[in-house]
Order: C-alpha cells, then sequence, then structure tokens
C-alpha cells in the first residue's frame, strides 16, 4: 500500500489559495483544517464581543479585527489564523503586508491572542504556546469549551478549562479557569468573565 505525500506549500502559495478561506491557516508548509463549527464560532464571536467592550471602556487604541492571518518571520512557511486577535493601531503603520492582506508579521502589533479549541488542539496547547511566547504576544487565551486538550493540559477529568498564558521574562505562565471560576487578565484588569457565560447554547 502506498500513501500520497500532501503537498506541501508556501507562504504564497496559501495566501493565493487560501487567505481569504478561513477554515485553514499553514503550519511547517501543511494545510490545516481549522475544524469550525457553529457552537465554535459562537464562542470566538462572545469572546471577541467581551474584549471589543473592554477596548471601548478603557479607551484603548486596540482593534479587533474580523479576519487575520499571522506571519511567522522565523518559518517560511507558516501561517497560523487566530480565532481573535486584538491588534494596537499604532503598530499597523509598521507592518508590510497589512495595506494589501490582512496579515501581521511583527509581535509588537499584538496585543492577545484566544483561540478556540477544536479538534487540532495539539496545536492550540503546545505549538502556539511556544510561536506566540517567541513572538511576546503579552496574553494567550486558550478556550477549551468542550474539554477536548490532552489530560497533561487540562487534568483529569477532562472539563471545560480557560487558560490564561501571560508572558512573563519570555515565557508563559498559565492559569487555568473552569466553569463558576472569575477569569482574570492582566491586559484586561476590570474584566468580568466567566466560562459559563460563552458556553455555547
Amino acid at each position: 500500500m502506498t500513501y500520497a505525500v500532501p503537498k506541501l506549500l508556501s507562504f504564497e502559495e496559501f495566501i493565493a489559495e487560501y487567505g481569504k478561506n478561513t477554515r485553514y491557516e499553514l503550519i511547517d508548509g501543511e494545510l490545516r483544517d481549522m475544524d469550525p463549527t457553529g457552537p465554535h464560532e459562537a464562542v470566538a464571536g462572545s469572546i471577541a464581543g467581551r474584549i471589543f467592550v473592554e477596548i471601548f471602556c478603557a479607551q484603548l487604541n486596540w482593534l479587533v479585527p474580523k479576519n487575520c492571518l499571522i506571519k511567522l518571520l522565523h518559518a517560511d512557511a507558516t501561517a497560523l489564523r487566530p480565532d481573535v486577535v486584538v491588534l494596537d493601531k499604532a503598530e499597523l503603520n509598521q507592518e508590510p503586508l497589512w495595506q494589501k492582506e490582512p496579515v501581521i508579521c511583527n509581535g509588537s502589533t499584538i496585543k492577545l491572542i484566544a483561540e478556540v479549541v477544536s479538534s487540532n488542539w495539539q496545536d492550540d496547547y503546545a505549538r502556539k504556546v511556544e510561536e506566540y511566547a517567541f513572538l511576546n504576544i503579552p496574553e494567550y487565551w486558550i478556550v477549551d469549551f468542550r474539554g477536548l486538550g490532552g489530560l497533561q493540559f487540562i487534568g483529569n477529568p477532562k472539563q471545560p478549562t480557560f487558560t490564561v498564558c501571560q508572558l512573563v521574562n519570555g515565557m508563559y505562565q498559565q492559569q487555568q479557569y473552569r466553569l463558576g471560576d472569575k477569569i482574570s487578565s492582566h491586559l484586561f484588569p476590570k474584566l468580568q468573565l466567566r466560562l459559563d457565560e460563552i458556553m455555547p447554547a
């Protein structure tokens, strides 16, 4: 029995073929289906809405784009598509691709990323923790509303988990929250949020 080796894509090929298709991202040349479902999108939308309210109330010069790719400068064939990303408007003029494509290349432009965990949970809990820390992104939220992550990440028994990763000396310190817990964010100190409130119906 023979197996076909999947074709590896460059960043440019990915942008040309899949740049506007929010279902996919690119990791080391491999096309990754982000497996979005209605509940997944509902949770991502709820998080984006809560963040927007915090930005508005605090009068921060930040924005939450509808769609955004992150190009890792140290990885030519990787384009990550966060479920929610918060950008610093003041840094956008330093972005080489932003005027033509919704692509961010500089970690300094990104204030926060939130990933809603789906079937490819390994990327959210392992790969992206390293990548986002390398980019010096101050906060990274992992929203595992279905409790899909491995036992080493969310414990036993598995249950819905909201993990806040805060960058300290180049590495993320992680704090986990369960249903009923008040979530704490260094970036948004007045945030009033519990995992229960963003769970899909």
